[in-house]
């Protein structure tokens, strides 16, 4: 479904993104594992269009999307749940959700079933969205790219800030959406557990680079945080080699 081609990215003369190359099949969890700094935000905000200075080819069931403008990524199926939400405050729950659809494709995914998916917000609809908790937002977020009936959905930081109860109902939520098989999804995320259980595969992110990617069941904690500090298997400095 989607397949990323030597993504590089810069901010100034700063090289974020080096040579990033990854697929995503259709019903698969890819959760992206990294430190702050590592580059997953400027890369996946480089994927969906965002971050325009960068190189590389990015294609959507077979389609070339790497010129497009962000809404007609979106409009092709690819979708991002943002890190930090960026809801629209002064809107309602609803009117968020709504927008969202207006703008996507037609598709399984309606008011009716984002909310059998992310029952949570079926009491705050008329809430504003600014007025919401952590959760609360994060769930809206999740809806709003799901209104879009997306084929991939991208989350980043999934579960930045949140406590651990809201934590819970969320990858429960998730698990819904894994268990139709139908998107794929990336999953960005800094807990390590949360990572490893619930993806399929894995890519660790250093400096830009993948360090480490494999499926999720077939690497230990110990070659995933190697990766993530950078170590070797020795315990000493250096990459780990792709899995």
């Amino acid at each position: 479904m989607l397949e990323v081609r030597n993504i590089q990215a810069r901010h100034g003369l700063l090289q974020a993104v080096r040579g990033i190359s990854f697929q995503v099949r259709r019903g698969e969890v890819l959760g992206v594992i990294g430190a702050n700094g590592a580059g997953k935000t400027t890369l996946f905000r480089a994927i969906t269009g965002v971050h325009t200075d960068m190189t590389g080819s990015v294609f959507l069931n077979g389609r070339d999307i790497s010129t497009l403008r962000p809404s007609k990524r979106v409009a092709a199926g690819l979708a991002m749940v943002p890190e930090g939400r960026r809801l629209f405050p002064d809107m309602s729950v609803r009117e968020n959700l709504q927008v969202a659809g207006e703008h996507g494709r037609p598709g399984e995914w309606t008011m009716d079933t984002v909310l059998d998916a992310l029952p949570a917000l079926k009491p705050v609809l008329r809430s504003l969205a600014g007025n919401l908790s952590g959760g609360q937002r994060q769930a809206v977020a999740i809806g709003r790219a799901l209104m879009t009936n997306p084929d991939v959905v991208i989350m980043d930081e999934v579960s930045l800030g949140l406590s651990p109860i809201a934590i819970e109902g969320l990858y429960e939520s998730l698990a819904q959406l894994k268990a139709s098989g139908k998107t794929g999804i990336v999953v960005v995320e800094q807990d390590l557990r949360r990572a490893t259980g619930f993806a399929d595969r894995i890519v660790c992110m250093l400096e830009g680079l993948i360090t480490l990617e494999g499926a999720a069941a077939e690497l230990s904690h110990d070659d995933i945080t190697n990766a993530y500090f950078g170590l070797d298997n020795t315990g000493g400095e250096g990459r780990v080699s792709h899995a």
